[in-house]
């Protein structure tokens, strides 16, 4: 029995040595093969190894990198890039590149490639690939230079700057605000672009290469952006019954304003922006109020386009710095909103006092002008309106008779008691002007910006200054001399009520 015992363990200890022993020479043909594996420098290409299809078995590094580099570079003139990105594209030919060798760094990879795998993979193939070879392709971009410089001209035609969206204000458009959708930032994924370049001339010399772009998305909410910008106020006044002339000069002033971008704090002068009232400038000449009288005068009525511009900065609850009213009363506007402007001495000031820009828009019908102001939102509910008050009538003198004494209307008086009206009295005003703001509806505040005096204006009647002759009859004069005004509480209701009628409410928002 302890023979038997003695034996068995006898074939067991053998079969682990040769368990041991096999392993160990598979380990040593394994650490042989790997050896082998790594480069001495006179390594030479197993048999039936093509590169670019070119024969190189048997060839050391050096030969086949030789052989290899003078085919590719005698078909570098047959090498042709096209870059596409959208409808452009680019060619890009192999003598636009300089000459360039990067092959030899490659060889050595393809010599080590054709050696090494996985290692249980290589004990059982090493014959198998020492028998059949391997094929290669380098890719044709190896032999072309200063692509980089090439590359990046291109890629500079196709990146693109983020561009933020915008309003763009369209005064004379349809809709007087489009968003403009920017642009989103485009980037050109250059580490991919060079890796499909050099796949692609692997296997062919002549290829088209899609540019991959990286596109970065704008983050502005643009209906957002829509709603930042309301319509703050407008006003109209009514040139209906003006000459054409007059209406010209309001509409030429007006247009100065149409488009205009007032930004933050910036201040604006109308007389600096409509320019001198002259016929060079192209205005023509029209009634206008000088001294409490209507003369003829260049520019006459663009007093109108200022007024109509005033009102509408005051529903908008923008800052007037300066600002002056007439001698007379204006008919198309109630009193204290007038403005009166004239070059060199009076003129209209305001400034954008909110924290964004404003947007003046101008519009002349054939009966009304009118002006609109775009900007930021009011708060919420809130709304803005004007008011004005007569506070009292101040009454005129009558008529002054004048004598003719140069003769300035000789051709309609000569002698004394012949009478001529040159200008009819006119009453005179205290008044106020108020900006209210309402919440819901509901009036929350009333400031004053405007306390004014127009003053009486005196009739004047011109008088012949020649004597009569002796038995000469001078008709009786059609001219009635009108005596100093006098001023009741009834009579100073009537006025209220012509002053309202002559300043329609419609064009009093």
């Amino acid at each position: 029995m302890k023979t038997k015992k003695k034996e068995k363990k006898k074939q067991k200890g053998l079969l682990w040595f040769l368990g041991v022993s096999a392993a160990s020479v598979m380990l040593l043909l394994g650490c042989q093969f790997f050896f082998e594996s790594a480069l001495t420098g006179d390594e030479k290409f197993y048999e039936n190894t093509k590169i670019n299809g070119i024969e190189v078995g048997g060839m050391s590094i050096a030969e086949a990198e030789n052989i290899v580099l003078t085919d590719m570079l005698e078909s570098r003139n047959e090498i042709e890039i096209e870059l596409v990105s959208g409808e452009k594209s680019w060619i890009l030919k192999g003598n636009d590149f300089e000459v360039s060798n990067k092959i030899q760094p490659l060889m050595n990879n393809l010599i080590k490639a054709e050696r090494q795998g996985n290692f249980f993979q290589n004990l059982a193939n090493a014959n198998k690939i020492k028998e059949e070879g391997k094929e290669f392709q380098i890719s044709y971009s190896n032999i072309l230079g200063n692509m980089d410089s090439q590359i990046d001209e291109i890629v500079k035609k196709v990146e693109q700057e983020s561009v933020a969206p915008k309003l763009v204000f369209q005064p004379k458009g349809d809709q007087t605000f489009v968003v403009d959708e920017g642009q989103n930032a485009i980037l050109v994924n250059r580490d991919m672009l060079y890796q499909e370049i050099d796949d692609s001339l692997k296997n062919n010399k002549k290829i088209k290469v899609e540019i991959p772009i990286i596109e970065i998305e704008n983050d502005i909410d643009v209906e957002a952006l829509k709603n930042s910008v309301v319509k703050r106020g407008e006003f109209s006044t009514s040139y209906e019954t003006s000459s054409a002339a007059r209406k010209h000069n309001i509409k030429r002033a007006l247009e100065k304003f149409n488009g205009l971008i007032v930004e933050p704090e910036q201040v604006i002068s109308f007389n600096e922006t409509t320019g001198e009232r002259s016929e060079a400038n192209g205005y023509k000449n029209a009634k206008m109020i000088v001294g409490g009288v209507y003369v003829d005068g260049a520019g006459g009525g663009v007093c109108q386009a200022s007024t109509t511009l005033y009102n509408a900065l005051l529903l908008s609850d923008l800052q007037v710095l300066t600002v002056n009213r007439h001698s007379l009363p204006a008919p198309y506007v109630p009193l204290s909103f007038d403005s009166m402007v004239s070059s060199g001495y009076s003129d209209l000031v305001f400034k954008n006092n909110t924290e964004n820009p404003i947007y003046i828009k101008t519009v002349a019908g054939e009966k009304n002008v009118k002006v609109e102001i775009y900007g930021q939102k009011f708060d919420e509910g809130v709304s803005v309106s004007t008011r004005a008050e007569l506070v009292k009538v101040l009454p005129h003198n009558g008529d002054k008779i004048v004598a003719d004494v140069k003769g300035e209307y000789d051709n309609k008086i000569l002698y004394k008691g012949e009478y001529h009206r040159v200008k009819y009295p006119k009453e005179g005003y205290e008044s106020k002007g108020y900006v209210q703001y309402f919440k819901d509806g509901k009036l929350i505040e009333e400031k004053e910006v405007r306390h004014d005096f127009y003053q009486p204006q005196d009739g004047v009647v011109m008088e012949g200054v020649e004597e009569p002759a002796d038995g000469m009859i001078i008709p009786a004069s059609d001219v009635k001399i009108i005596k100093p005004q006098k001023v009741s509480n009834k009579s100073e209701e009537a006025i209220r009520k012509k002053l309202e009628k002559n300043n329609p409410i419609e064009y009093n928002p």
